[in-house]
């Protein structure tokens, strides 16, 4: 029986195919290989979808969320918050600035950073607030809003591409965001890539100076920057995909709920929900199961990618040690990483498929009978 993947990329690129080879001629026809036709059309396409007035292709998507973080002004020295559980890219961006990640634990419900919890952790060095839209749902950003007062508030929406939250797409909810297009997110290159979004023209330039080595004009460096381009050929795959995004979204949202109501009978195995005012792009469907370990070893023994996201929060990283936060600082992040399990999803993936995973998870969550 062939193995159910955790993504199934290929699939995506067999639907996209013709039209990418196309693309890509033209590209080595012309030799634009930076800075050509395809980028600034996706960047218009990308604003559009994401109902912003502004996008700025950049390399990838942890330069892309330094860079919205940059544009806000956030510079050495000063404080980030961001939630515990998220990928480490979240804070790398930070600390790469010079800046230090301030962390807070999430609600239990959606693992998404709790409101409740940031007040208490601002201080007059605190320069940005960052919501990261995780797992393919959108964080509270009005909430936060609240809460941030004058403070900027960047989003993290690397794997929220399409979602929405009152009606609102991530990605357009705060001053900024930093997105990713590395290959498995609903919108993915055949390599690195990200955007910074933005209502914000003066914001949308400073990005753009910085992200070319400081400079609006060839030579002309009027600050530091970096080296971070959307390159040409990621465009042509991102523009492809981009026309495709709403329906393979949508392919998601149907996957997801049925796996909803495959699992509304299995004990053991509690399954995500959306928030109220969301409409997820379901980048991921986590479950949460105790003896996670050994739950996912029984998954991937039958032949089921399921996989973790992400085991270990931050602030127990042997990169960020020196925070001094130990266990028991953030314990729902920590209980969490012991128990979410990724299923697989795809906007290919079929029914039954689904049922052969939710049949494994069953059978890998059931206690062994006694002998």
């Amino acid at each position: 029986m062939n193995a159910i993947p955790l993504v199934d990329l290929a699939a995506q690129q067999a639907e996209i195919s013709d039209e990418v080879m196309a693309g890509l001629t033209e590209v080595f026809a012309t030799t634009a290989f930076i800075g050509g036709k395809p980028v600034a059309e996706f960047e218009l396409a990308y604003a559009e979808a994401t109902n912003v007035a502004h996008c700025v292709g950049v390399a990838n998507g942890t330069d892309a969320l330094e860079l919205a973080l940059r544009g806000v002004g956030v510079t050495a020295g000063g404080e980030v918050i961001i939630p515990a559980n998220t990928f480490i890219a979240t804070a790398e961006a930070v600390s790469r600035i010079g800046a230090v990640p301030v962390l807070v634990d999430v609600d239990d419900k959606h693992l998404l950073i709790d409101p409740d919890l940031i007040a208490a952790a601002v201080t007059p060095r605190t320069q940005a607030i960052v919501p990261v839209h995780l797992f393919g749902q959108v964080a509270p950003v009005e909430r936060v809003l609240a809460v941030a007062g004058d403070i900027p508030v960047v989003e993290d929406a690397a794997q929220s591409q399409g979602a929405t939250r009152f009606g609102r797409y991530a990605g357009s909810l705060g001053a900024a965001a930093g997105t990713s297009f590395y290959p498995g997110k609903n919108l993915g290159a055949a390599g690195d890539a990200g955007a910074v979004t933005t209502q914000d023209a003066d914001l949308a330039a400073r990005v753009r100076i910085v992200a070319s080595h400081g400079s609006a004009r060839k030579y002309d460096h009027e600050v530091v920057g970096m080296n971070s381009r959307l390159d040409t050929v990621q465009a042509v795959v991102l523009n492809a995909k981009l026309k495709r995004l709403a329906g393979w979204n949508e392919a998601r949202r149907v996957a997801a709920a049925r796996y909803s109501e495959l699992l509304a009978d299995v004990d053991g195995v509690r399954a995500p929900r959306s928030a109220e005012g969301n409409v997820d792009a379901w980048h991921l469907y986590v479950v949460r199961v105790q003896d996670r370990d050994a739950v996912l070893r029984s998954l991937n023994e039958a032949g089921i990618g399921a996989g973790i996201h992400y085991p270990v929060p931050v602030h127990l990283t042997r990169a960020y040690a020196s925070l001094g936060l130990g266990v028991g600082s953030f314990p729902v992040s920590e209980r969490a990483a012991t128990e979410i399990l990724s299923l697989p999803l795809y906007p290919h993936i079929s029914s039954e498929q689904q049922e052969r995973v939710v049949d494994a998870l069953r059978t890998a969550v059931r206690p062994a009978p006694v002998q």
